[in-house]
């Protein structure tokens, strides 16, 4: 399949079904994309907004609209020139019972089912059942709400599947024979016995590298492939796979070759391995080269300064980086993981039992801490097959080594290592146990990481995004056009964002909250001036105004209070979702109600226009980029125009679409217009075969410009920095030389340039710019 030109995601729901995505069409089609980019279609739990949480592979969701919806949107689709992208989750489904008829059979038939195979289930530590930590309180207290109606056993809205000839039993007696073990849900952490997606046991993991689970769960899928109801894929969270690369290799043969993308977080320098047959990842490692340039290197460590002075957060518990991520990293891996820890001791365990004598005489509790301290020394998602030895480095082993205070017991991380590396041994536990680590560790990462350390260490919250890495928030222009000569010539069809269902804020929040690198000082005076509605903590109140900011100082109080609590409960400072303190958050409800959304956010407002130009140049800057760079665009809904969101479920939200808008366009939507336009006339332009060639602008303030060339025939120009420019006394002659050629400005139209053109000329009107060849040179070939 060729490429999608640029696609437009949307997010289904039952208040956004197939019927109203077809209504949409004329809009989409309107803007310059080429694909619609569905999220999961599949059967889901009834109500639920993200589809993630599948129950059945076999059908098409019926809150959607059913299949047949489906094709009549894919057919109404291709009568505007568009096709489709589906989201696809092959790594875990809803563990609902009442939903999933597929687990039922298992919880009602035990091992002996004919789905057993499709969950990793550790029936022997189970004692031969399944646990589900589904009930409100300990099984005694519990009690008397269980009752058998027509063959189930059910408690509230809950249904369970009973085992042959057990439902007449006495309820004690009944519970205990089944093969499964209904337990109070804060038992989950520390015994439950089947793998789950992050910490969520209402997600199960599901065992895709099994031929015929695969089979099972992609039929329909792979259905709607074959008959051209779908014509490309986004596979979610590979990293949960036992092994993501046969997987990605069997569904690429699967559906032909169709063009995929994988949702890999790349960290720091880790590259996608080449030897998956995959166009790339969704794009989050583009979202981090496009915002750090709109990061101001030399104003971070005056408000990492400011941050540390205001805060006063501890190193490890927000103050510095690298503390603050192996401070949350021990307690993820001790505690919200403890039972995926115990399973991978368990399987050491009895590899080390069965082995040769080396491996003998390591007691539990060192292999248990080797695990710990080796998982948390991974510097990215996961190891996988190829490369392994240098993710699980030998200094990394040394360093684990440390916690173990007689030198003899530290030769359990030498087993465990050696373990997740596949050196001892090809058995099925050995290959469990490599499976299973690097599958912890993927979840390690990102419940540490994403969801932890980014709600502690806060200098500047618009760099905390999924992929991104706070501990160097910046990125320099050389870098920027290393990574996109790196996609051009390994990656060219890769997915790219700026915004999408799972970023944390919105393109345009996160492009007024960066414009604060630029004037720390400015910031600080702000927060003198709101000084007078206390909050809680420091910490909080700094995370508060700049989330105010970052929504334009808008009074939006009911948006901002769920944003600050679903933070407070991932920093798990104060409160968290399982043990919250309502004294604490009754008091983070008042500060937003009295600060930020309330009187106070006039204040806010005013400083947002102050630096309105600043954010302006940021958010378009970083639209053209992404628009124009190497890579297949993704424009989440809403985001073609100014949006500013928040984090789920603020970002999932409806959006409007109206034609009309197309017709008269504010800025942003202007530039996304010229950008999607110009791709879609001139393809081959940013296709597989396109080129990329970085344009430096020459003067005095060159590293205020970022400019580059896509095959001789387009040229991206943005502003970056544009506060400190401005403080500078502007572009003071600085010039950007343009290939040869005549090169009309596409998103105002009207003028053309050639040569060298003065920077201050270029961006008179907008602070980036788009230009198109409109005569070539005679005999000049492609740049």
């Amino acid at each position: 399949m060729t490429p999608p030109i640029a696609t437009y995601r949307l997010q289904l729901q039952p208040r956004f079904p197939f019927s109203a995505a077809e209504e949409a069409l004329p809009y989409l089609a309107g803007l310059g994309i080429s694909h619609v980019h569905l999220s999961p279609v599949l059967e889901a739990v009834p109500g639920s907004t993200h589809g993630y949480d599948v129950t059945d592979h076999s059908r098409v969701r019926e809150e959607l609209g059913s299949e047949a919806q489906l094709r009549s949107l894919a057919a109404r689709a291709r009568e505007h020139g568009l096709g489709l992208i589906l989201d696809i989750v092959p790594n875990h489904m809803s563990a609902a019972v009442r939903h999933n008829r597929v687990l039922g059979d298992v919880l009602r038939a035990g091992p002996s089912s004919r789905y057993a195979s499709w969950f990793d289930i550790d029936w022997e530590a189970g004692g031969g059942r399944v646990l589900l930590p589904v009930l409100a309180g300990p099984l005694g207290e519990e009690m008397a709400r269980l009752t058998v109606r027509d063959g189930e056993l059910r408690y509230g809205e809950e249904r369970f599947p009973l085992r042959e000839g057990t439902a007449g039993l006495p309820m004690a007696e009944l519970l205990d024979a089944q093969f499964y073990r209904l337990c109070w849900w804060r038992l989950a952490r520390t015994e439950l016995n089947y793998r789950r997606f992050f910490t969520i046991s209402e997600l199960i993991g599901v065992r895709v590298e099994d031929e015929s689970v695969f089979a099972a769960t992609h039929a329909k899928i792979l259905e709607l492939v074959h008959d051209g109801v779908v014509d490309g894929l986004r596979v979610d969270h590979p990293d949960g796979l036992a092994e993501p690369e046969s997987y990605l290799r069997r569904l690429n043969e699967a559906t032909g070759g169709r063009w995929t993308v994988v949702e890999k977080i790349l960290t720091g320098d880790e590259r996608l391995p080449t030897s998956w047959t995959v166009a790339g990842t969704t794009g989050y490692d583009a979202l981090r080269h496009i915002d750090g340039l709109f990061v101001d290197l030399q104003g971070i460590p005056q408000l990492d300064a400011q941050y540390r002075r205001f805060t006063a957060m501890e190193d490890d518990r927000g103050g510095r980086w690298e503390p603050t991520v192996r401070r949350a990293a021990h307690r993820v891996v001790a505690h919200e993981l403890a039972a995926e820890t115990e399973h991978l001791v368990r399987l050491a365990r009895r590899i080390c039992a069965t082995g040769g004598p080396e491996l003998r005489d390591h007691a539990p509790w060192t292999l248990r801490l080797a695990l710990r301290e080796l998982l948390v020394r991974v510097p990215v998602y996961r190891p996988y097959l190829s490369g392994a030895e240098l993710v699980l480095s030998a200094s990394a082993a040394g360093e684990a080594k440390s916690a173990f205070s007689v030198a003899e017991e530290a030769a359990a991380v030498d087993v465990v290592r050696d373990l997740a590396l596949g050196r001892l041994g090809e058995g099925p536990d050995h290959a469990r146990f490599r499976a299973r680590f690097a599958q912890t560790s993927s979840a390690l990462h990102a419940k540490s990481v994403e969801d932890t350390a980014f709600y502690r260490y806060t200098p500047l919250l618009s760099v905390n995004e999924v992929g991104g890495d706070p501990g160097r928030p910046a990125v320099e222009p050389d870098e920027f056009h290393a990574f996109c000569a790196h996609l051009a010539r390994e990656w060219p069809s890769t997915g790219t964002v700026l915004s999408t269902h799972d970023t944390k804020r919105s393109a345009e929040v996160r492009a007024r909250i960066a414009v604060l690198s630029e004037c720390p000082e400015r910031w600080a005076a702000l927060l003198e001036r709101v000084a007078g509605v206390r909050a809680p903590d420091p910490h909080l109140a700094w995370n508060a105004w700049q989330t105010s900011v970052g929504l334009g100082g808008l009074p939006e109080t009911e948006r901002l209070e769920a944003a600050l609590l679903k933070a407070v409960r991932e920093a798990g400072l104060h409160t968290t979702w399982t043990e919250q303190d309502a004294a604490y958050e009754k008091a983070v409800s008042a500060f937003v109600e009295q600060g930020p959304g309330g009187q106070l956010a006039a204040v806010v407002r005013e400083f947002v226009d102050d630096i309105a130009g600043a954010a302006r140049a940021n958010s378009l800057g970083a639209a053209l980029l992404h628009l124009t760079m190497p890579g297949v665009p993704d424009v989440y809904q809403g985001t073609e125009a100014e949006y500013a969101a928040l984090v789920d479920p603020d970002n999932r939200r409806p959006v409007p679409f109206d034609p009309a808008a197309l017709a008269e366009p504010g800025d942003k939507l202007g530039v996304t217009l010229a950008a999607l336009r110009t791709r879609r006339e001139l393809p081959e332009a940013f296709g597989a075969s396109a080129t990329y060639e970085a344009l430096p602008a020459r003067g005095p303030r060159a590293g205020h410009c970022l400019a580059f060339c896509r095959s001789g025939e387009v040229v991206t120009a943005v502003t970056r920095l544009s506060l400190r420019l401005a403080e500078g006394g502007g572009w003071a002659g600085t010039e950007l030389t343009l290939p040869d050629g005549q090169w009309a400005e596409v998103i105002d139209g009207g003028r053309q340039f050639s040569g060298a053109v003065a920077l201050d000329e270029l961006f008179a009107t907008y602070p980036v710019a788009l230009l198109r060849r409109v005569v070539r040179e005679a005999g000049e070939g492609r740049g």
